[in-house]
């Protein structure tokens, strides 16, 4: 199996990251940049033909209300989201339709049913791969969709299981509820090279649609079919299959939204996305020859990854190496010069989405210049006991 190259390469720290004055921002700090925020919305958009309807944007990176409010502004109102406090926050922040795209069961489903009865304006669906999931949504007003399983393995029906798709599908309607259609998250393809993921992912699709047919010929048509996160995002834009269907195509990608080093790598460059969230750190210990040590560990940036788990912006020099809870050494070049200790450092981590849900709050940067503390809405879960929801705070932000 072709893989891609490590994410490490020389990345120059641009002075828009720069902040002008960082002596009282206590590190390591989750940096956000608004305006690369709206380039990255824009730019998304611009490849959907501008329209907004066929972006259901997965929250697990946005996760603050503040940049919800950002892609509300450009006209997104499809969401999708992993955890009842991201339910949450989306439709508080106004969101219109949000797909609870994780297997919610016992606790987790009830309050997914309470949330959908305190936003009765919000169109909110779940998944379902199985009869016993499905028995749980019988009272509830939710929506289903059915998870299909594109070979990941990770949740849902097996894609080559067209009978059971079908039988679950009738059943959703038997039981008085929607059937809103299918989730297809063919996330297993980040690690290979062009043009091998994108025919990998068009074999996946190309299946995918002869399940769409098959549940067309046997009347329970699938009004929405959803792929996608960021690295088969431009699969499933060029897909000509997904253009002429009776169904309507969604995509899901959310990391898009802040971007990585990762998905910087994976998507083309000519799709002008831009790095919108960086971790500021400082360099606590020169603890052998060659070696520095910053205050940005795992506890900081998500080593979820691999090592090194980010680019260290305008230094080619140091190289992450494993980190611990709050400590991340860095190897220094033969030769460089070593950054002081108490000096700033600008990260960009390998993967985003865990880091923005390390952090309680962010701080927007814009000019050089910290314009506001914005919290982190979503980071997180809700309260673990059901009664004990009520008596919670309201969410900040």
């Amino acid at each position: 199996m072709a893989t891609q190259k490590s994410m490490l390469h020389e990345m120059n720290l641009d002075q828009r990251y720069a902040v002008s004055a960082i002596e009282d921002i206590l590190t390591p700090a989750l940096l956000l940049y608004p305006e690369e925020i709206a380039n990255n919305i824009d730019r998304t958009l611009a490849l959907l033909s501008g329209d907004a309807n066929r972006w259901r944007v997965h929250m697990k990176t946005a996760k603050l209300s503040y940049t919800l409010k950002m892609l509300l502004d450009r006209g997104v109102q499809n969401f999708k989201c992993a955890t009842t406090l991201e339910l949450l926050t989306a439709c508080r922040t106004g969101a219109a339709d949000v797909l609870l795209a994780y297997p919610a069961m016992g606790a987790n489903a009830r309050r997914a049913h309470e949330i959908a009865q305190q936003f009765p304006e919000v169109r909110i669906s779940v998944l379902v791969e199985s009869e016993d999931q499905l028995q749980q949504w019988r009272t509830s007003r939710v929506g289903i969709f059915l998870d299909i399983n594109p070979g990941m393995n990770r949740t849902g029906i097996d894609q080559s299981d067209t009978p059971k798709i079908i039988a679950l599908a009738r059943s959703i309607t038997a039981a008085g509820l929607e059937f809103r259609g299918l989730h297809y998250y063919d996330g297993q393809y980040g690690a290979l090279t062009e043009p091998e993921r994108t025919q990998a992912a068009y074999r996946g699709y190309d299946h995918l649609l002869k399940t769409a047919s098959e549940l067309e010929r046997s009347a329970i048509p699938a009004p929405e079919i959803i792929t996608a996160g960021t690295p088969t995002f431009p699969c499933s834009l060029s897909y000509e299959g997904f253009r002429h269907g009776t169904f309507t195509h969604r995509i899901s990608p959310g990391t898009i939204v802040y971007n990585d080093a990762s998905s910087l790598h994976q998507l083309p460059a000519e799709y002008g996305y831009h790095p919108a969230a960086l971790v500021l750190t400082r360099v606590v210990s020169h603890p052998h020859p060659g070696i520095v040590t910053c205050d940005a560990g795992h506890k900081t940036v998500s080593a979820d990854a691999g090592i090194p788990t980010c680019l260290v912006l305008g230094h080619p020099e140091l190289t992450p190496l494993s980190p611990s809870e709050e400590h991340l050494p860095m190897a220094v070049k033969e030769g460089a010069r070593a950054p002081r200790i108490g000096e700033a450092l600008y990260l960009l981590p390998g993967h985003i989405c865990p880091t923005v849900n390390n952090f309680n709050d962010a701080l927007l940067v814009r000019a050089g210049n910290i314009e506001s503390t914005e919290r982190v809405s979503a980071r997180g879960r809700e309260a673990p006991l059901l009664h004990s929801l009520d008596a919670a705070p309201s969410l900040r932000g």
